[in-house]
């Protein structure tokens, strides 16, 4: 009788007969291996040693699923393989169960072993691997010692030319201190920690993908309204490296440079929409963005100068020399170059924005960078606003360490920036509750003594203060001859500049009850030593006359930037009567010029009286032969237009004989005065 009629008697189904021992096996193998262990197969597919080889039998073809890489390199699947066969022959590994299954599963629960063939493949495999370590452990020390040989050799060769190894870094360049840090300068990280992702990255999400950017940035993220990025001619190129500082300059192509003079001549003209004129042919003209953008801001449109401030430094980042770095602490910008001043001013202003929105932490980081390009010099005079920041970031520790460090050589604590704000941060340091108790009282002990100091020594800051947080101080404090208004009085006039700096910028930091009973409770104690006769109060007031006879250059120019009112109205007149461009504030006396503006040539003829006077009138009107203000690019006095139009009013009576018309007053041989 047939198999198919056997199964309709026995009401069975074709393909649901009972499966035998090896009727399900599958070889994944090789087609080389396959012919070479053909001679050698045994019943059920199976062939002696074959779990040694890439050979895999499977009774369920769902274990397929765990096994990896079988179609791999075959040196790779005979290691695998190998490693299986060392596994399954010791004694209770783990891997047996999982590699090792195919040699000892068997159907009917009888285990099968494996022959002999497989132990001596299994041994020649461990030698093979323990040559391979002994190989790879002899490379790696070979490579060791040819290391430590080339630092001997470079050893000796440092002590025969005499030279020595380069000792730590200044204080003023040292990376813990003026190290910047990629990620807190972008503002979305400090706003994520605040708000969340999902807040923060919502809207931008979708705006990724719709335009691919020539290069990735720090300082800025280029969005899609910006016109499309074409390099305008703006480089950077080392200048020389020495003692580990690299000094780097912008430079200027000669198209670049064509749109510099455009630029002036529209700052000349006073009328902003000539820089928008300018920008529509150059959009990534540096200058003409920081200059717009301050017209943007004094129209309180905060938003587009903050967008135009960003494209000018994409613009300059693009710019980038291959080995500036914005972190290391090492690469300088001298501010003397006219082409350096735009990336300071661009930096600071984006600093100015940053604070404002709520990111104080981001803002520090923009400080510590514009410090880092020139420590020295400061040029912005970044340590005036540098402790500010970070305790509006709540990182008292690198204030405190800053102040620490910088202390020997800077004398920090003669700003009263400093003298007030380090003790302060000591003070909300040991505010916090994770600081053991040791270091709590340690903390403030010295936030103490560091505030009487700071007391004794500008006692003319304490009742302005005092009303600017909205106290009124007892009648001991303010009828004392040591802080009453004659302190504030006396003080020199740059010293009260510096004051009123940090008192209109830092005074809401004092607001919180427990510091002012902490500084009520110490300035009670400096009143204890005043009356005492204290010695280092008469040493005080002696420094106080000597160290603020005038402030330099780079404080007048930190307080138009800062455009604190109070700060500005204490400027000395020779300050307020100058030019001020917003390009360019204040620039150094000794300006290093590496082009210079060419002359411009005036089309109007002395003959025609009339139309000199009309274009006098005109804003954008030079005089033939008159030059610019020195210092300033192409800079216009306040008082310029006046004397044009007096000088053409001059010009047009003399010629039209004017001699009848009479002076308001008979005894003015000019003919000058008021006129009805």
């Amino acid at each position: 009788m047939s198999r198919r009629a056997l199964r309709r008697l026995r009401g069975e189904q074709r393909g649901q007969e009972p499966l035998g021992p090896g009727a399900l096996q599958f070889d994944l193998r090789d087609d080389d291996d396959a012919e070479e262990e053909g001679p050698k197969r045994e019943l059920g597919g199976r062939c002696p040693g074959e779990a040694g080889k890439e050979g895999v039998r499977v009774n369920n073809r769902f274990e397929l699923i765990n096994i990896e890489d079988l179609e791999d390199d075959p040196v790779v699947n005979r290691e695998r393989s190998g490693s299986s066969l060392t596994d399954a022959a010791a004694p209770g590994n783990k891997g047996r169960a999982q590699r090792g299954n195919t040699d000892t599963k068997a159907d009917g629960g009888v285990a099968r072993t494996a022959p002999p063939e497989q132990s001596n493949a299994s041994g020649k495999l461990r030698k093979k691997k323990k040559k391979q370590k002994t190989k790879k452990s002899s490379t790696g020390e070979a490579l060791e010692n040819g290391l430590e040989d080339i630092d001997r050799i470079l050893e000796r060769i440092e002590d025969s030319s005499g030279l020595n190894r380069p000792g730590p870094a200044p204080l003023s360049s040292r990376k813990h201190v003026l190290y910047v840090e990629h990620r807190h300068l972008n503002p979305d990280t400090e706003l994520k920690r605040y708000f969340g992702a999902r807040a923060v990255l919502g809207e931008q999400r979708p705006r990724q993908r719709q335009r691919v950017y020539p290069k990735c940035t720090w300082l800025t993220t280029p969005k899609s309204t910006w016109p499309r990025y074409s390099k305008p001619g703006l480089s950077m190129r080392l200048l020389e490296s020495k003692k580990g500082l690299s000094l780097f300059a912008f430079e200027h192509s000669e198209e670049y440079q064509q749109a510099q003079h455009k630029f002036l001549l529209a700052v000349e003209s006073m009328e902003p929409n000539n820089i928008v004129v300018l920008l529509q042919t150059s959009p990534y003209h540096v200058d003409s963005l920081l200059q717009l953008s301050d017209a943007c801001r004094f129209q309180e449109d905060q938003e587009m100068a903050r967008d135009l401030v960003e494209r000018a430094l994409y613009s300059m980042e693009c710019a980038f020399h291959p080995l500036f770095s914005l972190t290391s602490g090492a690469c300088r910008l001298d501010y003397r170059r006219p082409e350096n001043r735009s990336f300071y001013l661009a930096l600071y202003k984006q600093m100015s924005f940053l604070e404002k929105r709520g990111c104080p932490r981001t803002a520090l980081e923009y400080c510590k960078l514009i410090l880092s390009l020139e420590p020295d010099e400061d040029p912005l005079c970044m340590l005036l606003l540098i402790d500010h920041l970070a305790l509006r970031a709540r990182n008292y520790e690198y204030l405190i360490r800053l102040f620490q460090e910088w202390e020997a050589h800077r004398n920090l604590s003669q700003l009263p920036n400093f003298a007030f704000s380090v003790p302060l941060a000591y003070f909300l340091l040991s505010q916090q509750t994770d600081l053991p108790e040791h270091e709590q009282s340690s903390a403030r002990e010295k936030a103490s003594l560091l505030i009487q100091q700071a007391l004794t020594m500008f006692p003319g800051v304490l009742l302005p203060l005092l009303e600017y947080c909205s106290m009124r101080p007892d009648a001991t404090v303010s009828t004392h001859r040591f802080f009453g208004p004659n302190a504030e009085i006396s003080q020199p006039p740059a010293l009260s500049q510096l004051v009123s700096l940090y008192l209109g910028r830092s005074h809401f930091l004092w607001k919180e009850p427990a510091t002012m009973s902490w500084l009520e409770e110490n300035v009670h104690r400096v009143l204890q030593a005043v009356d005492a006769g204290d010695p280092a109060v008469e040493a005080c007031e002696h420094r106080r006359k000597v160290l603020y006879q005038r402030a330099p250059r780079n404080i007048h120019r930190h307080v138009i930037l800062s455009e604190i009112k109070e700060a500005v109205a204490a400027l000395p007149p020779d300050v307020t009567t100058q030019s001020v461009m917003g390009f360019d504030p204040l620039p150094p006396a000794d300006t290093i010029y590496s082009y210079v503006r060419p002359e411009r040539l005036s089309p109007i003829s002395h003959g025609n009286t009339i139309a000199l006077f009309f274009r006098s009138l005109l804003p954008n009107y030079t005089m033939e032969g008159e030059r610019p203000e020195e210092g300033v690019a192409g800079g216009l006095n306040r008082n310029q237009g006046l004397n044009r139009l007096m000088l053409a009013v001059r010009d047009m009576m003399a010629n039209f004989h004017l001699n009848d018309v009479e002076a308001p007053h008979e005894d003015d041989a000019e003919g000058e005065g008021e006129w009805d």
